[in-house]
This record gives C-alpha cells, sequence and structure tokens, in this order.
C-alpha cells in the first residue's frame, strides 16, 4: 500500500530532519497502519501474547480487569450493536463531550481514540525527530519508545528514583531538545506514583518546545489527582486516558487524548477514520455510572494489599504499587521464573531489561491470586 502522506506533512517531516528512508517509513505507516510493528496496542501487546490457554490457567500477564464491562456499558453495547452498519460519529462526539465536561474543559480539548496507545504513538510521530528525542523514565511502558525508534527518532531512557517516581529534574536535563517527554503515572511496570508536584515542576522547567505527555490509563486505580488542571491552563501538555484497565474495556478500545487543540491537531493529522461505535458507547456508559470508579478501585486495591501481605510474610521483594500490577524480586533472571510459572499454569508478566530479575504480575481476582501465591511459593522455593 502507498503512501498517504500529505504534501504538506512531507515537508514538515523534512523539516525536522528526517531522512529520506526516515520519510519512507512514514510513508509505509501512514499507508500500512495496523500492520506495522508498534502502530496499534494489539500490536504491542504481542509481548504478553500466550495463544490458547489450557482450562483453569491464570492469566495475569497484561493489566487486564477480569470484571470487564460495568452493567450499564454491556447494555449500552448490546442496544448498538444491530447498528454496526452505520459509523454513528454522533457517539464518539457525545462520549467526547461528556468526559470534557467532567474534566471542566471545552468539547474542543478532547479527542476520542480506540484506546491510549494510538494517540501515544501519533503524539510521537507529531513530536520527535533525529534531533528531538523521546524521553522515558526506566523501566517505563515501551510502545513510545518503539514507535520512536521506528522512525528514528533517539530514545533517552531516564532511571526512575529510589522511591521509583520519574525522575523529573533528570528527564528535564536529559535534552535541551526534547521532543516528547513521557511519564506514565501510575507507572507501568512498577505501578507506582510520581508526585503532582514533580509533574507541576516539570511542566514549567521542562525544555522550550517541549510537550508532556502524561499516560493516565492506570490514574483510576490510585487515589492521586489528574493533571487536567495543566490542560485546562494551556500548558504544552497531553493527557492520555483510557478505557482498557479499571473500566474493562481492553478488547472494546475507547480512549482520548485531552490536551490544547493546536496539539491535538498535530496528531490528529497522523491517521482518520471512524471508531467502533460499541467501544464509545461503552465508555460513554462508564464515564455516567456514578459509583464504578470508587468500588472497582477499592475491589482491585483489597486484592492487591492482601497478596501484598502475603508477600511480606513469605519475606518476598516487591514494588509497592497503587495501581493493577506490581513488581516482584525473584532474585534470578526474571525470565526464568517466568517459564517456572507458566509450567503451573500461571502465566505473569514479561521482563524490563532495567531490571533483569523483577518479573510484573497484574492483579487479577481474589481466586486467580490464590492460585498464583500456590504457585509463586512452589516457584521460589
Amino acid at each position: 500500500m502507498g503512501s498517504i502522506l500529505t504534501q504538506e506533512q512531507k515537508i514538515e517531516i523534512v523539516k525536522r530532519g528526517f531522512s529520506r528512508r526516515s520519510l519512507a517509513r512514514f510513508g509505509a505507516l501512514m499507508g500500512a497502519g495496523a500492520a506495522l510493528p508498534f502502530y496499534n496496542e494489539p500490536a504491542m501487546a504481542q509481548l504478553s501474547n500466550l495463544g490458547r490457554l489450557p482450562p483453569g490457567a491464570v492469566k495475569i500477564n497484561a493489566n487486564e480487569n477480569p470484571m470487564g464491562p460495568c452493567p450499564e456499558a454491556l447494555e449500552a453495547i448490546r442496544s448498538v450493536a444491530s447498528q454496526g452498519g452505520r459509523y454513528l460519529y454522533e457517539e464518539t462526539f457525545d462520549f467526547s463531550k461528556t468526559l470534557a465536561d467532567q474534566e471542566g474543559l471545552k468539547p474542543n480539548y478532547v479527542m476520542a481514540f480506540p484506546g491510549s496507545s494510538e494517540p501515544l504513538h501519533r503524539s510521537v510521530l507529531a513530536f520527535t525527530s533525529p534531533s528531538k528525542p523521546f524521553i522515558m523514565g526506566d523501566p517505563g511502558y515501551e510502545a513510545g519508545q518503539r514507535a520512536a525508534a521506528f522512525i528514528g527518532s533517539k530514545v533517552i531512557r531516564v532511571p526512575l528514583t529510589k522511591t521509583y517516581a520519574h525522575d523529573v529534574k533528570a528527564m528535564a536535563a536529559a535534552s535541551p531538545d526534547a521532543g516528547l517527554i513521557y511519564i506514565c503515572n501510575p507507572n507501568n511496570p512498577s505501578g507506582t506514583i510520581t508526585p503532582k508536584a514533580d509533574i507541576e515542576w516539570l511542566v514549567a522547567n521542562k525544555p522550550a518546545g517541549s510537550i508532556l505527555l502524561i499516560d493516565e490509563a492506570y490514574i483510576h486505580l490510585s487515589s492521586e489527582p489528574f493533571s487536567t488542571n495543566l490542560v485546562a491552563q494551556d500548558k504544552d501538555v497531553i493527557i492520555l486516558r483510557t478505557f482498557s484497565k479499571l473500566y474493562g474495556m481492553a478488547g472494546l478500545r475507547a480512549g482520548a487524548a485531552i490536551g490544547r487543540p493546536d496539539l491535538l491537531a498535530k496528531i490528529q493529522a497522523y491517521g482518520a477514520g471512524a471508531l467502533p461505535v460499541t467501544g464509545m458507547v461503552g465508555a460513554h456508559a462508564s464515564l455516567k455510572s456514578k459509583n464504578l470508579v470508587p468500588e472497582r478501585r477499592k475491589i482491585i486495591g483489597d486484592i492487591r494489599e492482601d497478596v501484598f501481605e502475603w508477600m511480606s510474610k513469605k519475606g518476598y521483594t516487591f514494588v509497592p504499587s497503587v495501581s493493577n500490577k506490581f513488581m516482584v524480586d525473584v532474585k534470578r533472571p526474571g525470565q526464568e521464573v517466568v517459564k517456572a510459572m507458566a509450567v503451573q499454569s500461571v502465566y505473569i508478566g514479561r521482563v524490563w531489561p532495567a531490571w533483569p530479575t523483577y518479573v510484573r504480575v497484574s492483579v487479577g481476582t481474589r481466586e486467580e491470586m490464590a492460585k498464583f501465591k500456590v504457585a509463586f511459593e512452589k516457584v521460589m522455593a
């Protein structure tokens, strides 16, 4: 499939210092879309793809929510499914308006997407280049760095602090020409928080011209404040939201980018098309469910803290998370434990190069985590 880059986009890419090879990759990206290795969240999830699992297997490797969509979302999805032959753009507009209203923003400050990985990738395309690096915490969610590497942008990884927060001062100093500074909060994979005061400091002290991309995929699982006030102040900030985590809609694909209209316009240029109407109505119904967030936050938090209490009693070392996943130091190459757990039909997450002896574990149901405890103790014996 050929390139669908506009002439204006080609000129902008050349201005930003990309080579002819990079230009060809941009063309391939825009023409091939989801066929590319980084372009969508399912592609990123190949690292967590296990295929068909045996009966009774425990799948706690991909930060999914086993509770699935809330009843209100399911009813909305059932009602609209028969109209799936229509694009129903109005459902996307209604979802965006409700989210904007809840955040105290004008509707044009919210742009709907099928999940949050797509606007993450588009932001990398729009704001990074060989001379404008992508800066991220380490360990951190890898999708942005894969996108940057694919188009030839430099990636700078900054280790987390001793409290497992993003080191905002080191990130601000990483490059005077930074294009995009990425903070996932709570962080993936560590599940830890970067304090709001640190984020505000970074906004005030980041390199001129750079954009701060705040991924709030897991923010509803914590009691931390949102960062949308920075968008309301028209700062150089884009916030990502998804309904894949607390809302239990990973397979239905719904999310949004929140930012100044001029910033959203830059990422809008890198794609087009209608959004899945089932995801849009499900997300909209979820937003209107008043008690959903606090109820699910408590359910997931109670299960997580029960596991932490057990691990502490057993003497295991873990990173204190406020999210739906956590990192455990297994004191040996992590991949060995991942494989050994799979033998026990318990499938846990992957290993990050920055922390080679740590494995990521997602929080499942109480029954699943009970099976995890049995298998983990056996493997670690």
